[in-house]
């Protein structure tokens, strides 16, 4: 071998040794970035899941990185090392984008960890409970995707259409509870198949996809809406969706009964009687359950909470002016309202402890600005003890004290509905780091 070829074998094994060592570097210096958010999610409590979560099997991953890419909230993985880890995990939402992007599936979704265990229902592959006749879809099954919710609440009624008893005697073939997504695709299948159906809602129509953490909604791909086609959505606000419900409702001249809270289900013979908050007792001979996993917002118990100015979610905050308003809770969700509020009103914000705790990091810098800038009150270490028409009393550490108030918004958590489903005999178990049945 010549002294001119063994030259340019030494440039070109430079030449790579370069490229190999700036890659590396590049990846090290990648991985060190995501590692000091780690670090800060960890500080800040958004490292641990909190509900629906991507798990990454790290000898599957390639470190492709379109996990990353595809998901809309960002931060909730990262790259270390060349391969997907997860960063901040309690605020991911659970759409999936980054499920279906993985080209290698090394990504699953889960709920509840091998530490903190969750409560989800007994249901079988037919979607039916241990009670036969009760039959459970979309969230509160562990399903969080509106695609799959919506797919669930179809394939649920097409079960109990096929086992309907024909000679029942209760007044309804089927009554959906809930109006969320896997309730309305129920409910229009239901109608497809000609049912005398009911679909009850405690709030308002998609009033679980108004609790949705995102102003926008991510679906990953079209979703088959019965009586209507496939829906292209992508990105759609949660009005959008609405509004597009209500048209396919409207269409096909169905109506949901909105403001009817479900107290107790109990089966009698062919039928289940199902009572109502304001006393109405129906029957029907199935029962599909299709409410979120948030359930009932917690009350505080305090006389006063029944008023009519006292709300646990804020719709429309534009259009409140010039009132003296209450902000209960120190989550991100009463933070949020706290300052929407605040410009044009009166804000005084009540919380428990004596600090907050858990905040996304934009809400903390925001309300930190706010106090500084006297845009609102913050009263910690007090608790409402009593509410009426003009006023309310709060007790603080050491005293109590009586606001002027218009208007008192709660934010202090849902109460799951474990105690309704056991109830009506269904049977609960803990699950730790359950992974759902999802379709890439």
């Amino acid at each position: 071998m010549s002294i001119e070829e063994i030259l340019l074998y030494l440039i070109a094994f430079a030449l790579c040794a370069a490229v190999m060592g700036a890659y590396l570097w590049n990846q090290k210096r990648k991985s060190n970035v995501v590692l000091k958010k780690i670090a800060l999610a960890k500080e800040e409590g958004t490292y641990e899941p909190i509900s629906l979560h991507p798990h990454v099997d790290l000898n599957s991953c390639i470190g492709s990185g379109a996990c990353i890419a595809a998901c809309p909230e960002k931060d909730i993985i990262g790259i270390v090392n060349g391969k997907a880890t997860l960063i901040n995990a309690s605020k991911c939402v659970g759409h999936g984008a980054c499920f279906h992007a993985c080209p290698v599936e090394a990504i699953s979704l889960k709920i509840g960890t091998e530490k903190r265990g969750v409560d989800l229902p007994h249901v079988n592959q037919n979607f039916e409970t241990n009670v036969k006749g009760i039959f459970i879809a979309g969230e509160l099954g562990g399903m969080g995707l509106i695609k799959n919710s919506v797919e669930q609440g179809k394939q649920a009624m097409d079960v109990i259409y096929d086992t309907l008893d024909k000679n029942h005697t209760a007044q309804y073939d089927v009554i959906i509870v809930g109006a969320g997504p896997s309730g309305i695709s129920a409910t229009l299948q239901a109608k497809k198949y000609k049912l005398n159906a009911l679909t009850l809602e405690q709030d308002s129509l998609g009033g679980t996809v108004y609790s949705f953490p995102r102003a926008k909604l991510v679906m990953t791909s079209p979703m088959d809406l019965p009586l209507h086609g496939k829906v292209k959505f992508f990105e759609t606000s949660k009005d959008e969706l609405i509004k597009l419900w209500n048209s396919v409702l409207s269409a096909n001249d169905i109506t949901i009964k909105e403001h009817a809270k479900v107290e107790e289900i109990v089966a009698k013979g062919d039928k289940f009687d199902v009572l109502l908050a304001n006393g109405d007792l129906l029957t029907a001979n199935k029962i599909l359950l299709a409410i979120g996993r948030r359930g009932t917002p917690r009350k505080l118990g305090v006389t006063g909470e029944g008023l009519q100015k006292v709300a646990y979610r804020l719709l429309e905050p534009e259009r409140i002016s010039e009132k003296n308003i209450l902000v209960v809770g120190g989550g991100d969700s009463a933070i949020e309202s706290a300052l929407l509020l605040a410009p044009q009103n009166n804000v005084t914000l009540s919380y428990r402890s004596d600090k907050f705790n858990r905040l996304k990091p934009k809400n903390n810098a925001s309300i930190e600005m706010a106090i500084q800038h006297n845009l609102l009150k913050v009263e910690f270490n007090s608790t409402i003890e009593n509410i009426t028409e003009h006023e309310v009393l709060m007790k603080r550490s050491e005293d109590t004290i009586t606001i002027p108030n218009d208007l008192v918004y709660i934010f202090a958590g849902g109460e799951l509905p474990t105690q309704f489903l056991q109830k009506a005999g269904i049977e609960i178990t803990k699950r730790f780091g359950y992974t759902l049945k999802t379709h890439h």
